[in-house]
């Protein structure tokens, strides 16, 4: 047999896509979750924006990113949550045992909560995925982890919707790459956050993947959930 026939996918074009510093970057900038203009992506990757477009074209043909046309302007995104997953799971292999976050203050603010694409991550995201399972709303199975009843009667006293169209996976743990531990994931997961934004709890942070908690999020994380704010 050839040692050279990949036996499945070829994984190898895949890591060199990501392995480049440039688009590595841009995919980083991805992760927050919003969409972002050629030349935002230029900017953070220090790229002209020429450079910028060809990395974008081989991104996009790889599946990594889609766009969107907006009037004169295109946006790109990442292409799904499998996507983001992916490169979450290589920042975790990346930080490497016991490696820690700067003390710088931006770096401060997305250790305690950001935004992982779609859902609540960092300190405050673990802190949450704990208490739900305190709290039982949150149960272990054998397939990973699902909603309780009791957990689904308060979720939608919260106005969460629970019964959304789509195969996405309701509840998933996703390994925090800056805590080490399990945050929460999944279609709840992304449900949940944009419930936070939405009524004000939780407020983004311009040009950044961090969010703020605000006086009435600390009320209710405390009063719903048993979470008390101590970030920056």
């Amino acid at each position: 047999m050839n040692a050279s026939v990949p036996m499945g996918p070829d994984i190898a074009t895949t890591a060199r896509l990501v392995a480049d510093t440039t688009r590595a970057s841009m995919l980083s900038a991805l992760m927050g979750g919003k969409a972002l203009a050629a030349g935002e992506l230029a900017r953070t990757a220090g790229v002209t924006p020429q450079t910028c477009s060809g990395h974008l074209s081989k991104l996009t043909a790889a599946g990594f990113v889609q766009s969107a046309q907006q009037g004169r302007h295109r946006y790109y995104l990442l292409a799904g949550p499998e996507i983001a997953r992916l490169l979450e799971t290589l920042q975790v292999a990346s930080a490497g045992d016991g490696a820690n976050i700067s003390t710088g203050p931006k770096d401060r603010e997305l250790a305690y909560a950001r935004v992982c694409y779609d859902h609540l991550a960092g300190q405050l995201g673990v802190a949450l995925l704990t208490r739900l399972r305190t709290n039982e709303w949150i149960a272990r199975t054998e397939a990973g982890i699902s909603l309780t009843q009791l957990g689904r009667d308060r979720l939608t006293e919260l106005g969460i919707e629970l019964h959304g169209s789509g195969r996405r996976i309701e509840c998933r743990e996703c390994m925090d790459w800056s805590e080490r531990r399990m945050h929460l994931a999944g279609k709840i997961g992304a449900q949940m956050l944009q419930t936070m934004l939405a009524r004000g709890w939780l407020r983004r942070r311009s040009e950044s993947r961090a969010v703020l908690v605000t006086e009435e999020g600390r009320r209710q994380l405390s009063s719903m959930f048993d979470i008390f704010h101590h970030g920056g």
